[in-house]
């Protein structure tokens, strides 16, 4: 047993390794990575530039990706540092994306299983996928019932929110 925990940690750190050197050598301009501490390919720190037309337009927010032994054939988990008011997120940080769910995951008929993680995504995928999710809630399945009630009944309060949020995030 403890030799296929081995090959698979073995494995996952060599494709963390790669995806990182990748993301470092070709950098992307919507998010940048780095490790949080550089003896654990595990545990990675992501700056997202928020996107030009949006609601989060000018903004930096901080998040990290933690990665299970068995990468790729587990999702990592997604928590935001920076303050986030937003249906997908919750109100600890969490991301809450079809994409980071187990293909096995029991999602209630939320969830194309089609839509879930596979092995074959990358850490670029995932971010992109979290950064189109900013714009695009699922007000259908939200991790913040409080902030997709507002999307929904009071989006200029909703707006105004994360006006005041991103402008925090460049302090």
């Amino acid at each position: 047993m403890s030799h296929s925990i081995s090959a698979s940690t073995t494995k996952a750190s060599l494709i963390l390794g790669r995806q990182l050197k990748q993301l470092i050598k070709k950098p992307n301009d919507h998010f940048s990575v780095g490790l949080v501490d550089e003896s654990n390919l595990f545990h990675w720190e992501v700056v997202i530039v928020g996107p030009k037309d949006t609601l989060y337009e000018g903004g930096l927010f901080k998040a990290q990706l933690l990665f299970p032994m068995n990468y790729p054939d587990s999702p990592p988990k997604m928590r935001f540092l920076s303050q986030m008011w937003h249906p997908n997120i919750s109100k600890n940080g969490f991301v809450c994306i079809s994409i980071l769910n187990h293909p096995n995951a029991e999602t209630y008929g939320y969830t194309d299983p089609s839509l879930r993680w596979s092995p074959v995504q990358s850490v670029e995928t995932i971010v992109m996928s979290v950064i189109s999710m900013l714009n695009e809630p699922n007000i259908e399945s939200p991790a913040n019932l409080d902030a997709a009630i507002e999307y929904r009944t009071n989006y200029e309060a909703y707006k105004q929110r994360l006006r005041v949020l991103t402008e925090k995030t460049l302090q």
